[in-house]
């Protein structure tokens, strides 16, 4: 994967706050066909899935896009608004423009759009935009807070109504090992010492990856193709660790589906919310 980088520029002076609307600076990814293809099994497709894996057929899903933006967010660490030892991706979000090529080249531009006052912590929130697609990372960093901005919207909670139906999503114990080779090397999870380090007794899986895994199934269930996802949307409340079985709770809600994963009775994603534009 080739990149061309522009600098964001100098951090602000005068606080927290001084962040929101910082330029983070724009960047041209070029991938060939190998790289969606990959990411396709890493997140769970299978060899008999050949519209996500083989190339003669190949659809490109679309969260695939969230490995090439990944720069956004470590940009805004690099330039100091947090410590990157401490601070935790806690939302994502996506919204589809148009499909991905097969290969080809990305132009992104990134900058921060909020920066939320969560007391005790600030919350980051950093947009990438394409002409492909709009996908933000809200970053929480511990520590950072007490600035006397505004809190920001609240997660969104679970229903409180029974889930329509429930899915089970299997990860695998190889399954951190090979989404790495996407971009995010981190040691936490792939490094049995890094991860004890951090706190963890294993290595963990990808807050992404877990996030794209479940977008299978659920596409599956509703009758769509998991390449025409318009809309995704998590908040990643607790490690998933490679080889757990997610049990994925489903609310219709219009046109989307509400969802909410857990390991052994633990939320790990919450606030979740998926649109298929092609749901039958």
């Amino acid at each position: 994967m080739n990149e061309r980088s522009e600098p964001g520029g100098r951090p602000p002076a005068g606080g927290m706050s001084a962040w929101q609307g910082r330029a983070l600076g724009a960047r041209t990814v070029t991938y060939d066909e190998t790289r969606p293809i990959l990411y396709a099994l890493a997140v769970g497709a299978g060899a008999s899935d050949l519209d996500l894996v083989f190339e003669e057929r190949l659809r490109v899903l679309p969260t695939f896009v969230l490995t090439l933006a990944q720069w956004a967010p470590d940009a805004l660490g690099s330039a100091g608004a947090f410590d990157v030892r401490t601070a935790v991706h806690g939302t994502q979000r996506l919204r589809v423009l148009k499909p991905l090529p097969r290969s080809g080249s990305v132009e992104m531009s990134a900058r921060v759009t909020d920066v939320w006052d969560k007391g005790s912590a600030a919350v980051f929130d950093v947009a990438v935009e394409s002409e492909y697609f709009e996908a933000t990372w809200s970053l929480f960093a511990p520590g950072s807070g007490g600035f006397g901005g505004e809190r920001g919207p609240s997660s969104r909670r679970r229903p409180e109504a029974d889930p329509d139906g429930v899915l089970t999503v299997r990860t695998s114990s190889d399954q951190a090992a090979l989404y790495r080779l996407l971009g995010d090397r981190h040691h936490l999870h792939i490094d049995p010492e890094a991860a004890k380090a951090a706190g963890m007794p294993r290595p963990i899986m990808h807050g992404l990856c877990t996030l794209a895994a479940v977008t299978l199934p659920l596409a599956e269930s509703l009758g769509a193709h998991p390449a025409d996802l318009a809309e995704l949307e998590g908040r990643f409340a607790a490690p998933v660790f490679p080889g757990d079985v997610l049990q994925v709770s489903t609310w219709q809600d219009g046109d989307a589906v509400l969802f909410e994963a857990a390991v052994d009775g633990l939320t790990v994603i919450s606030g979740g919310r998926a649109h298929f534009a092609a749901a039958r």
